[in-house]
């Protein structure tokens, strides 16, 4: 890697729900190699402890998002560990239902899970780190939320429901946010990644062709793009 890609965000301080897997693997991982300080968020401790302790200038932390009380706990985490923050994105989710099922066959509680964890996980997170996001804002840095999205956000899969009706409701979500936000200099974007050969995707079809789905490193790279070019934007218009 050219060294200016390879300290193109040096400094940038990037929060990441859902770490240790996947996506949020792949952005944990290049968004360290770019010189972004990074914390991470995930409910297995082993593999949280693994991946801090292989990859340096990264922060672990064991959670879950889906947990109201958790996420006090993760947030004065995060800020403790980078002195503020830049970047927030909510990436970890849920399915509901698996093997996934007709809404009609859906039990409550499991989409009670896929809102708490791709919604009020993600609403709730956010709100706990908005003044440290402002802060950064004031300061002239990218204050920036992404909150990783579906096709299924749009688009009414059969069987997808939970999953669906949650990502749905956060990329409206980010929307209003966005309105509500920008004049504080703090910008949210929900982005889809497109479909990934990730352990959440299998678990939903599994007998899908890992040969026909994206790499989640190549999505991780158009992330880190977008967040390029958002900090440029800022500081064209600074």
């Amino acid at each position: 890697m050219p060294k200016s890609a390879a300290d193109s965000l040096q400094g940038l301080r990037v929060a990441i729900t859902g770490g240790t897997s996947g996506l949020g693997l792949a952005l944990v991982e290049q968004l360290r190699e770019r010189g972004a300080a990074v914390a991470f968020v995930a409910r297995d401790t082993h593999k949280v402890q693994a991946i801090a302790g292989k990859l340096d200038g990264t922060h672990g932390f064991t959670g879950d998002v889906s947990r109201k009380e958790e996420i006090h706990p993760i947030a004065l985490g995060i800020n403790a560990a980078l002195g503020g923050l830049d970047v927030l994105i909510n990436n970890a989710s849920s399915l509901g239902p698996v093997p996934l099922a007709l809404l009609a066959d859906t039990e409550c509680e499991d989409l009670e899970t896929a809102l708490d964890t791709n919604l009020l996980g993600p609403f709730r997170l956010t709100k706990a780190l908005l003044g440290s996001l402002t802060a950064s804002a004031r300061e002239g840095r990218s204050a920036v939320v992404i909150n990783i999205t579906s096709d299924a956000a749009a688009t009414p899969y059969p069987t997808w429901g939970a999953y669906g009706v949650s990502k749905a409701a956060l990329s409206h979500l980010s929307r209003i946010w966005q309105e509500e936000l920008q004049e504080h200099g703090v910008r949210v974007e929900a982005i889809d990644p497109g479909d990934m050969d990730t352990p959440l995707h299998h678990l939903a079809v599994l007998d899908a062709d890992p040969a026909e789905l994206k790499r989640p490193q190549d999505s991780a790279r158009e992330i880190i793009t977008w967040i390029e070019n958002a900090r440029k934007s800022q500081e064209v218009t600074s």
